[in-house]
């Protein structure tokens, strides 16, 4: 009675097994490709940051020499000067009160918003664009003109009020990874970033 039994249950082991490795074996690929991720996440936040520190003091980059820097600081992420699969977008905001364009005698004037007065893209500028808005008429230095009274320079700014004559400094970053786009997992695999001075 007892061989027959054995021979009943011989087989259940490894189907148990399949049972078990099955859903591990998943879990553990998730493990994987999500701290593969939070990696990535963490290197576009020290991007970020670092582009950030650097522009509030004052290093211009509209600079090839300094661009080069970002892009070196971003090695392994796959940004270039121009392209790439990373982009870094630094805006310069400032408070404009309704004092300041009392006194400019401007007509109309974006008073009591914050504009923004200076915008520079490093990197691959269609992967995405800034939270902040969309200034007009920048120039090579990335000087916004006529912020004052153009309405499509006043920025998206909810971080701080700041006063009038007072600058924030903020760096965005975007960093896609489409290498850890996998079938059933979170395809949004950029990492986005970003910082205020």
């Amino acid at each position: 009675m007892t061989g027959i039994k054995r021979r009943r249950t011989r087989g259940s082991a490894l189907v148990e097994l399949a049972f078990v490795m099955t859903p591990s074996f998943l879990l553990m690929v998730w493990v994987i490709v999500v701290g593969l991720q939070l990696g990535h996440n963490v290197r576009a936040a020290q991007v970020t940051r670092d582009a950030a520190s650097m522009f509030v003091r004052g290093v211009d980059f509209s600079k090839t020499g300094n661009q080069d820097i970002l892009v070196r600081l971003a090695s392994g992420m796959g940004m270039t000067r121009a392209g790439g699969q990373g982009v870094v977008i630094l805006t310069r905001v400032t408070w404009i009160s309704a004092a300041t364009c009392a006194s400019s005698g401007l007509n109309p004037c974006n008073s009591d918003r914050h504009v923004i007065t200076q915008r520079l893209v490093i990197g691959n500028s269609s992967l995405r664009t800034s939270s902040l808005g969309t200034p007009v008429g920048v120039d090579s230095m990335g000087i916004v003109g006529n912020y004052m009274q153009d309405s499509r320079n006043v920025a998206t700014f909810p971080y701080m009020q700041l006063a009038s004559g007072e600058y924030a400094y903020v760096a965005e970053g975007y960093f896609d990874a489409p290498q850890w786009r996998f079938p059933g997992f979170n395809n949004a695999a950029g990492a986005y970033s970003i910082a205020l001075f």
